[in-house]
């Protein structure tokens, strides 16, 4: 069984990076979104083990101990962190697993993961930006003001990923975040594994 791949997307907040993924997974087979954990509450919504593992400091903090995280950070003043074990297991699975996390995060996994493929995805303009961050509803505008000015800084970062998607007319944007999947696993090696059987045959 060919070993999955490990996709590390990263985006500024109300970049649209959530929908595009969900959007994905709803259309190339075999892909997941890892499930990570935080210390953050949970927003109106948001269903533990799904869309995070809400956890208090205390258990984080034994977790990060116990060596239990290939990453960790902090962000907004919450920590988050993703589960080695989980990810380990659905690659060896032959999985594709989506890791959504921040730029620091990102350079810790590349890292320690250098076979991991890295994707930034930006919106297309300052603009439409802070209208997507306003229509959520979710922050006053002080939290608005404070969110964009992080997400310049954010943002520079670009040039430390493989890929860049622009989320301008989303379905745009879909068609080419998966064909970045679909293209990875068209890659001879993963081919010559998955068709041995027939490249025998016709050789």
């Amino acid at each position: 069984m060919n070993k999955g791949t490990l996709y590390v997307i990263s985006a500024a907040s109300g970049a649209g990076k959530t929908s595009l993924v969900s959007a994905v997974l709803g259309q190339v087979p075999d892909v997941e979104v890892s499930v990570s954990h935080t210390t953050r509450a949970p927003r109106e919504g948001e269903v533990d083990g799904v869309n995070y593992h809400f956890i208090d400091s205390d258990r984080f903090q034994s977790m990060v101990e116990a060596g239990e995280f290939l990453e960790s950070a902090s962000v907004f003043g919450n920590m988050y962190g993703t589960s080695l074990q989980h990810i380990q297991e659905q690659l060896l699975k032959g999985k594709d697993v989506i890791l959504e996390i921040d730029w620091q995060g990102a350079r810790q996994i590349r890292q320690l993961m250098a076979d991991c493929k890295s994707i930034y995805i930006v919106p297309p303009s300052i603009t439409a930006l802070r209208q997507r961050l306003t229509t959520r509803g979710q922050d006053d505008e002080a939290v608005i003001d404070k969110r964009m000015h992080e997400a310049v800084s954010e943002m520079s970062h670009y040039v430390e990923f493989e890929y860049l998607v622009v989320n301008d007319i989303f379905d745009e944007a879909r068609e080419n975040l998966a064909a970045i999947i679909l293209g990875e696993r068209m890659l001879l090696e993963h081919q010559q594994h998955k068709y041995a059987e027939l490249l025998a045959e016709l050789l």
